[in-house]
């Protein structure tokens, strides 16, 4: 029975997300449509869109699992990422909205005026984007076979398909709105079941021993305060490299609907975070058997049924398994969409033929990698995603729209040696686990591999006897310049 209603729950959520993507096919005709539903999306719904997007598998999954093992620890990934919007609304959403671009790699070569840089650029957005996707498909496998018994591969393989098929029948504007719907449903699948669970161990005999459940090792005086710093630096500055995230703020009509939309977002997402947060926490009481790296990331799933044996708890998991698929699709959806615009513009003729070829290659590539590999801890692989993209695109994106010195090889230079190095510590601290004392700078390396891709990007820049473009001045005037009211 308990699989029967999972599954229903899944079905629900896969028909919804059809019928609201052929809603959105009906109104998606021109180019403008597919790339950025013609800049037509207001704050509210935009807003619903982008935090339907950002709350992946790793915050659906992984942040109760994160608050479960490592207790105080885990509060730094809904910080990290709430926060990191706070630097998206100062420093770049308005001006992004401004510049007119479709993608990112557009907006570095309006920048730069640079073929090169561009190239680098989508190359980047494409890395983080399928590196992104890869845990959305893991969680589907994950989820499937916690509920139903069924093979990990068949959930990827279902998301990756409806992904695939609702970006190519609609782009931006259906997903737009297949995203807003699936943050209202993850945040209602989350909120129900917590609100049962905290009401149901505050009305009975609950032994624990805090000092078995919230250990001073897991508080504030066990944190590590380089690993601590350098993992919030990554959240904080990684947002503002995420594809899917910039990409959102293009779909604005000003660039003053931009920063409401970014103010909007910072609400709900936090909401969100306190919900899934506070999920980990009831299950240090309830669940704590759970806390083993591997278990934890479905004790989301697992919670429910032991507070309410039979069908209370059959339908709540039920509940919370549907919005586990709905943060599977928004996600991958966002990412598919970014990624599909850059491939298309870049690849082939920008037209919507060749957007809605992208977008299924787009799908293929990272289910072929999910298929190909075994699921790691989906915040911890969320949060590599992060690291990477606060080392490549976060310093010349924020140095484009503020620096009037940036040129397109100090841009290509920043890029390449904050993503090689980035890439590289964290490839050496998985297969050997670090080396010595430098074990905790490869295992979060953003606080080191930022500020060097920062520097490089601006020492080339310097020293680069081209210097800027005569038409930098012309465009960040434009980028800064308020819109009439």
């Amino acid at each position: 029975m308990n699989a029967v209603l999972d599954l229903v729950g899944i079905a629900l959520v896969v028909v919804a997300t059809l019928l609201i993507g052929v809603y959105g096919l009906r109104i998606s005709r021109t180019t403008g449509d597919f790339f950025v539903a013609s800049r037509t999306v207001r704050p509210v719904w935009n807003a619903s869109a982008i935090s339907g997007e950002y709350l992946s598998a790793g915050t659906f999954l992984g942040l109760s699992g994160l608050v479960l093992l490592d207790g105080a620890r885990g509060f730094w990934f809904p910080i990290g990422y709430a926060a990191g919007y706070l630097l998206v609304l100062v420093f770049v959403a308005a001006p992004l909205r401004r510049s007119g671009a479709y993608t990112i790699p557009d907006f570095i070569e309006a920048r730069l005026e640079s073929t090169a840089a561009r190239r680098v650029t989508s190359i980047a957005v494409l890395v983080i984007g399928w590196l992104y996707i890869v845990p959305q498909l893991h969680g589907a496998g994950i989820t499937l076979l916690v509920v139903a018994g069924v093979p990990e591969w068949v959930g990827a393989v279902l998301v990756a398909v409806l992904v695939a098929a609702a970006v190519a029948a609609g782009g931006m504007r259906a997903i737009t709105y297949v995203q807003a719907f699936q943050y209202w449903l993850k945040l209602t699948a989350l909120l129900v079941p917590v609100v049962c669970i905290a009401f149901a161990l505050s009305g009975g005999p609950h032994d624990f021993d805090p000092a078995l459940v919230f250990p001073a090792e897991a508080g504030p005086s066990g944190f590590d305060a380089y690993q601590t710093a350098s993992l919030l630096i990554a959240l904080l500055l990684g947002t503002m490299g995420l594809p899917h995230v910039l990409v959102r703020f293009y779909t604005s009509p000003t660039g003053v609907s931009a920063r409401r939309t970014t103010v909007i977002v910072i609400v709900m997402v936090s909401a969100f975070y306190a919900v899934s947060s506070t999920m980990g926490l009831l299950a240090r009481i309830a669940a704590p058997d759970l806390a083993v790296p591997g278990v934890a990331d479905t004790v989301v799933l697992l919670l429910p049924s032991r507070v309410f044996p039979g069908l209370a708890g059959e339908l709540l998991t039920a509940l919370i398994v549907a919005g586990a698929f709905a943060a599977f699709l928004a996600t991958s959806a966002g990412l598919v969409v970014s990624l599909a615009g850059v491939i298309s513009q870049d690849v082939f003729s920008g037209s919507v033929r060749s957007f809605r070829l992208s977008a299924v290659l787009c799908a293929l590539v990272p289910l072929a990698v999910a298929l190909l590999t075994a699921p790691a801890g989906l915040g911890s692989s969320v949060g590599v995603v992060f690291v990477i993209a606060a080392s490549t695109l976060s310093p010349v994106v924020l140095l484009g729209v503020w620096w009037r010195g940036l040129t397109a090889r100090g841009a290509v230079a920043g890029m390449l040696s904050g993503g090689l190095a980035a890439g590289l510590a964290l490839l050496v601290h998985g297969l050997i686990g670090g080396v010595g004392a430098a074990a905790p700078y490869l295992a979060q390396p953003a606080a080191w591999t930022i500020p060097l891709a920062a520097a490089v990007t601006v020492v080339v820049s310097l020293l680069d006897p081209r210097g800027p473009s005569p038409r930098t001045q012309r465009f960040l005037t434009r980028v800064h310049s308020p819109e009439r009211r």
